[in-house]
């Protein structure tokens, strides 16, 4: 059904055309603009007053004239077309398929915005998810339906930690689950915005390769791709992975990429619509759209199924106190941090111990979720690795041939820390069973009265048969 139509534009500033405002015209409602050949390119109302109506086009204004040109607002938001044929499909920022298969067979639709979820339908995320990665599920552990970012800089490697993740991530049931060793897989939903095009080939060649292409949505908005449709193609990934989580009851992981060029994006089309900008340029309500997208993981009651997310973002100058990590780390509920220095030394993953946390991990590990010691191990871990901190950096005043005894044994102690816990091949796949082992092995190397994190039974249990290995 054709919307109500407007002849002439009031004036034209880059991809924002303003007209007339029209009577029922609603925020984000989609519009169509036509040239005077009758060209026509859609668009999203992003501002309205009184008098007039600003239509942000998707792509370029270039041949538009304001005296020739006519918008027809559609009387609908955006929205994209749903189905069980969404799995193994590639769609660009606006979800239209761009892998030559044609559009999805089905008549269902959903707006791309999302809708207000209850708080109180809300269910408490308490599921642990292993990843395969001892810095991640020993230390900082993802939980089914949390939003657990990754900070990282220019350089090292986020790409390469979330396609292993991926690969790897299952959903352990401890009373038994649906494959062999306990486990529920996921299905994936990647949304790439502002990327090159060789990041984006390189995860969908390590899909492929992998064998999980199958199961994953591709939502590519590559950097030559226009401003808007950047802000777009994370509410479409999440629009589809919503469908997936609530009406067919899978559990879905949700990866962005990168979340730093979404809010470039978000301050060029504020400045490009006079918007009085907050610091560093960005505007004002960043907060609250960042957390328009974060706020749509979780898991609701009357569905089985559920939304993990997992944003990348790139610290600008490995800046953490830079607004985008800011007010992430406020919005989600703890930060993966990468480190130079680890990754300068040849540790993968470089997964910093001591900015890294998980703010859900409490309620996701112990007996009958993990193992029993995981709480003492982790504490231990964080509480002697703070300590391998200042030690370096004592001995880089005084020397390390002055240092105590003690001291040196917690230099010990970080070097193995790094090298067999936090270090492991792209490839290599630990169970948590593994992980903790390997946290023991670490520990080993601390004087036994100072291990004060940890139970004595958990010490007898799981440490002396360590160091009676060793003797």
């Amino acid at each position: 059904m054709r919307g109500i139509e407007y002849r002439g534009l009031a004036r034209i500033e880059g991809p924002v055309v303003i007209t007339r405002r029209s009577r029922n015209v609603g925020f984000n409602e989609m519009a169509a603009v036509y040239d005077r050949d009758g060209g026509r390119r859609l668009g999203r109302v992003v501002d309205m007053s009184g008098d007039w109506t600003a239509v942000q086009i998707f792509g370029s204004s270039t041949g538009l004239s304001a005296d020739d040109s006519r918008v027809e607002f559609l009387g609908r938001p955006m929205e994209l077309r749903v189905g069980a044929g969404l799995l193994g499909r590639v769609f660009n920022g606006l979800g239209e398929p761009v892998d030559g298969y044609g559009e999805i067979f089905s008549s269902d639709t959903m707006d791309v915005n999302g809708l207000p979820i209850n708080p109180y339908a809300r269910t408490y995320p308490r599921d642990f998810i292993q990843t395969g990665i001892s810095a991640i599920d020993g230390m900082n552990t993802l939980i089914r339906g949390q939003k657990l970012p990754i900070f990282s800089g220019n350089g090292l490697p986020h790409n390469q930690l979330a396609a292993q993740i991926v690969r790897q991530a299952r959903i352990i049931d401890p009373g038994g689950g649906e494959g062999p060793d306990n486990s529920q897989p996921f299905v994936v939903v990647f949304c790439a915005m502002g990327v090159k095009y060789d990041v984006a080939r390189f995860f969908l060649d390590d899909f492929e390769r992998s064998g999980v292409l199958a199961s994953v949505v591709v939502f590519l908005s590559l950097a030559d791709a226009p401003s808007l449709e950047r802000l777009v193609a994370p509410r479409c990934a999440l629009t589809a992975a919503e469908y997936l989580a609530y009406k067919r009851n899978m559990h879905v992981l949700v990866v962005m990429t990168d979340m730093t060029n979404y809010c470039e994006a978000l301050r060029e089309v504020s400045s490009i619509r006079g918007e009085v900008p907050s610091r560093k340029g960005y505007p004002g309500y960043l907060y609250s759209d960042l957390a328009s997208l974060y706020e749509r993981a979780g898991k609701i009651s009357g569905s089985s199924g559920s939304i993990t997310q997992i944003p990348i973002l790139t610290m600008p100058n490995d800046d953490i106190s830079h607004p985008i990590p800011d007010l992430s780390g406020y919005i989600t509920e703890g930060q993966i941090v990468l480190d130079r220095e680890l990754f300068q030394r040849g540790v993968y993953p470089p997964v910093a111990g001591l900015p890294s946390l998980s703010r859900l991990m409490k309620d996701g590990i112990g007996p009958g979720m993990t193992r029993e010691d995981h709480k003492d191990v982790s504490g231990q871990l964080f509480a002697a690795y703070s300590k391998v901190k200042q030690v370096r950096n004592l001995a880089s005043i005084i020397g390390e041939e002055e240092l105590s005894d003690s001291d040196r044994r917690y230099l010990k102690f970080g070097e193995k820390f790094e090298q067999i816990f936090l270090s492991q091949g792209g490839d290599e796949n630990r169970d948590i069973g593994r992980t903790l082992d390997l946290g023991w092995r670490a520990l080993a190397e601390i004087p036994r009265e100072e291990l004060l994190r940890v139970r004595q039974e958990f010490i007898e249990k799981y440490l002396d048969p360590v160091l009676a290995e060793n003797r």
